[in-house]
């Protein structure tokens, strides 16, 4: 048994730039402090991103803290980022306060209504710290945003407001590490560079001694040591944006190849990691006609504006690309905006999406779509149903997930196409239909249990005419277990842990 202290321990990780490494530093740091003794949450301020979660509360939280969450082995909650702001347009977001939408901002009124929020993000994080003996507080960007740092409430605010020690993260895999680092510190106010305890260069390739006079020169013009040089890791774990790399994978490298659209505006991406742990599976991310070819399956993921997304799928030709794939007999799967788009039409009489009230969709579900106000947020149990045709292997079979979605699809009155309830919740509503080989459905996270993506890649195997060998069923939650463990390891071998405890003020377990 540990200790227990009347607060948190709290420790921060900052980066020079998004996509530093942020995240990961700081899930492998949870799951190193689990694996220590220690009862430990992660938490994040204020996230933008596409990519969220459902809590089994039903309240929606941004997906690197879930992830964070996991790592430390701890319920994700909604405490853990009070603040979510779900991008719309170039200029807007949607604005979620402890898993609730209140409404959508263009950035300039978020950005002078923020300050408001403080009392919301301390009382968050104090709930937290009161029920763990440490915080792992993630920052966003850059701290050194000058633009942004009136009113911050996310880097150095959300550090004085925890009253954190602050690690800074740098990318030496994009080049210009050592100019990050320097310039960071450089930047911040007197005090602000006093909360900063160490830096970590992160994403390194090659001999660590090559590095070595540059650090010993960091450290001099920093005023800062170096915590550690982190290697380019060899770990699946789900990234929190579209910058994500796996987004950027394009190419087949295994017997089934799953292509999934890459909207513009790409939504729960993660939903697709279950299929891309599969070692033959491929999954490949297409933005043009081209780069199509005639995969096993295409996959239209969620987006966070269907209506503008599905005009893209249009204007770049991939639409009627997917379509004569679909009358060839190619698997056409959407998911909850995929989902959408794949009917006869999308309505949006109160404009939640988009002015245009009205659109045509992919006519390939006899489905509509109509877009309704309020946010349907469910964390629950779902079934597939006894089907026929195309997708009859499928029957029955439990699927866990969640649904984040404004609109309400139902069939399109009497239909000349033979169609069929998918999936439904414990309920009896549906949240699904297939016909022919094209399915849509609502659930996020789909393909996460073993049993139904087993399923779903053998009928991929039997429809070529071969059987699937011996694959390694692991479920998803032991390969995400696996894959904590070996970043914790990576960390372990490359930071100074035991200068991380000592800037914690604890003592490391065993």
């Amino acid at each position: 048994m540990t200790r227990r202290h009347k607060m948190a321990k709290s420790i921060m990780i900052q980066g020079t730039m998004s996509n530093a490494g942020k995240s990961l530093i700081a899930a492998g740091l949870c799951r190193i402090f689990k694996q220590d003794g220690y009862k430990v949450a992660p938490f994040k301020s204020q996230n933008m991103a596409l990519n969220s979660y459902v809590t089994s509360e039903g309240l929606e939280m941004g997906r690197a803290q879930v992830v964070q969450a996991m790592a430390a082995g701890v319920e994700p909650s909604v405490r853990m980022n009070p603040i979510l702001l779900k991008p719309t347009t170039d200029m807007g977001s949607q604005v979620i306060v402890q898993g609730q939408v209140v409404g959508n901002m263009r950035a300039m009124d978020y950005f002078a209504k923020k300050k408001e929020y403080i009392p919301v993000i301390r009382e968050s994080y104090e709930q937290l710290a009161a029920d763990h003996d440490i915080i792992v507080i993630e920052g966003a960007g850059s701290p050194a945003e000058i633009n942004l740092k009136q009113d911050d409430i996310v880097n150095m605010g959300m550090a004085k407001i925890a009253d954190a020690p602050v690690l800074l993260v740098g990318d030496i895999d994009r080049g210009g590490v050592f100019a990050q680092l320097i310039g960071t510190v450089m930047l911040l106010e007197p005090e602000e560079q006093d909360r900063i305890k160490g830096l970590i260069v992160n994403k390194f390739r090659g001999d660590k001694k090559i590095l070595d006079p540059g650090i010993t020169m960091l450290e001099e013009r920093a005023g800062k040591p170096v915590l550690g040089v982190v290697p380019y890791a060899d770990v699946d774990i789900e990234d929190e944006d579209s910058l994500a790399s796996s987004l950027e994978e394009t190419h087949i490298q295994a017997e089934i190849d799953v292509a999934v659209i890459r909207f513009p505006r790409i939504s729960n991406f993660t939903d697709m990691q279950a299929l891309s742990m599969e070692r033959d599976v491929s999954v490949r991310y297409v933005t043009k006609p081209s780069e199509l070819g005639e995969p096993d399956v295409i996959l239209l993921p969620g987006t966070k504006n269907t209506i503008q997304d599905l005009l893209w799928l249009r204007e770049s030709g991939l639409e009627a690309k997917i379509t004569r794939l679909a009358k060839k007999g190619t698997i056409v799967f959407g998911i909850c905006g995929g989902y959408q788009m794949l009917g006869e039409s999308l309505m949006d009489p109160l404009q939640t999406e988009s002015a245009l009230g009205s659109v045509r969709g992919m006519g390939l579900l006899p489905v509509t779509t109509v877009f309704e106000e309020e946010k349907q947020l469910e964390n629950r149990a779902y079934r597939i149903g006894m089907l026929e045709g195309n997708f009859v292997s499928l029957s029955n079979k439990k699927i866990a997930g969640y649904e984040i979605h404004m609109g309400r699809t139902e069939v399109a009155g009497k239909t000349k196409t033979p169609i069929y309830p998918f999936v439904s919740d414990s309920a009896g509503n549906v949240l699904g239909y297939t016909a022919g080989t094209v399915v849509g459905s609502y659930i996020h996270g789909i393909f996460d249990e073993i049993a139904f993506r087993e399923a779903f890649i053998e009928l991929l195997y039997a429809r070529k005419g071969k059987t699937r060998g011996e694959s390694e069923h692991l479920t998803l939650q032991e390969y995400r277990e696996q894959q904590f463990d070996k970043l914790a390891q990576v960390l372990r071998e490359s930071l100074d842990m035991e200068k991380i405890y000592e800037i914690l003020g604890l003592i490391k377990q065993g």
